[in-house]
């Protein structure tokens, strides 16, 4: 079912291209039939050609876009639902493509979320454990090695009290190994999972989110609790449970767009967990700045606190003139935080990956921005361009 990977990676990014040029075009007409006066279409779009870097892909160019949408059109609520779609293209060789989805039914009654992730590049791999990440040299002999990536990650939450949601999640994902370094090919994990690692888990999401627009918030707090259980009965070729806590808190100081949030997230996995399916940190949602699976075991946390601000302006911000609120579409942030990684909770002692980091934010749609980050680790550092909030 799974053998012909490379084709069905293709026919992802096709996927995404085809998503990326068909709402463009929708957009347009959108646009093209409506005349003066009269209210535009549900549906909007904002895309985007851009470059980037960051540690793992190099230098990159990417493009895409950014589409929201109302189930009901006839609410005025911030709660708009929205994917984005990218591909791209790094100096390190590398293909990498993704798409991601939060989508709001009946009222915000019923949430379905998705997360789509493509990747072929040149890769390096230091080994589990922070020792590794900290003490093995980055090389063509020792950590080189050519990756091979996909995730499909759906989530379905239904509301079942004000703000509590209950739901299921997949996970079904796939990491190849290829061209190793002497480095990557004797690693105990390595040797000990294999080259080629099919993944498959089902879990249950426990969540309380009273944020004002998850997106972008600027008042509310957010807690997440979920397990998901991986085992050869759904097709697995190993068995592990991965168990994570998310916690992030919003709080608006004097006036709507200047927001200090923070979050504190840990992810535990337990069983036979495969070196690709570890907790990593660095990421560009957490640690950004440190280089995307250089620093991995079964066992990782980290806090972050972020202040967010937007300048003021004369004149109503043109997106929302019927608000009369003058915030700028331009912005900043400043963040600072400390990971660690180990075997368990135990072990994460002395494992330390401070954070630090400033952003400009840009607001292309209604509460809705891409965000440009400039991240630094230890001896790393990294710019990411995405869409919404990095939590």
């Amino acid at each position: 079912m799974f053998k012909n990977i490379r084709r069905r990676a293709l026919l992802l990014i096709a996927l995404l291209l085809f998503l990326v040029f068909s709402a463009g075009v929708y957009a347009y007409a959108d646009d093209a039939s409506a005349t003066d006066g009269e209210k535009k279409k549900n549906f909007r779009v904002s895309p985007f050609i851009t470059p980037g870097y960051t540690p793992e892909l190099g230098f990159v160019i990417t493009a895409g876009g950014l589409f929201t949408f109302s189930t009901d059109p006839s609410d005025e609520d911030l709660k708009r639902s929205n994917f984005s779609a990218n591909i791209g293209y790094g100096t390190t060789g590398a293909i990498f493509g993704s798409s991601l989805w939060n989508t709001y039914w009946l009222d915000d009654k019923m949430r379905i979320n998705l997360a789509l992730w493509f990747k072929n590049m040149a890769d390096h791999y230091w080994g589990v454990g922070y020792d590794n990440g900290r003490n093995t040299q980055r090389g063509d002999v020792t950590t080189s090695y050519k990756r091979l990536w996909w995730q499909i990650n759906p989530e379905v939450l239904y509301q079942v009290h004000t703000d509590l949601f209950l739901g299921l999640k997949f996970d079904l994902n796939k990491t190849v190994f290829s061209d190793m370094s002497p480095g990557v090919a004797n690693d105990p994990y390595v040797q000990a999972f294999g080259t080629d690692n099919y993944n498959a888990g089902i879990g249950l999401i426990l969540l309380y989110d009273s944020r004002d627009m998850p997106e972008n918030c600027y008042n509310g707090w957010f807690l997440s609790g979920s397990t998901t259980f991986y085992d050869e009965t759904f097709g697995s070729d190993n068995t592990y449970q991965i168990f994570e806590i998310d916690y992030r808190h919003y709080q608006q100081i004097v006036r709507p767009g200047s927001t200090l949030a923070w979050q504190v997230y840990t992810r535990i996995g337990t069983g036979s967990v495969p070196y690709a399916e570890v907790t990593q940190l660095g990421n560009p949602f957490d640690l950004r700045g440190y280089y995307w699976g250089h620093y991995r075991d079964r066992t990782g946390l980290f806090g972050l606190v972020e202040y967010r601000f937007k300048f003021l302006q004369k004149k109503p911000n043109r997106l929302r003139p019927q608000e009369g609120r003058k915030e700028s579409r331009h912005g900043f942030v400043a963040w600072t935080g400390m990971g660690w990684i180990g075997r368990d909770m135990s072990n994460l002692k002395g494992h330390y990956l401070p954070n630090i980091g400033v952003g400009y934010r840009f607001e292309l749609q209604p509460r809705m921005n891409v965000r440009v980050d400039f991240g630094w680790g230890i001896e790393s550092s990294g710019i990411y361009f995405n869409f919404t909030e990095a939590f």
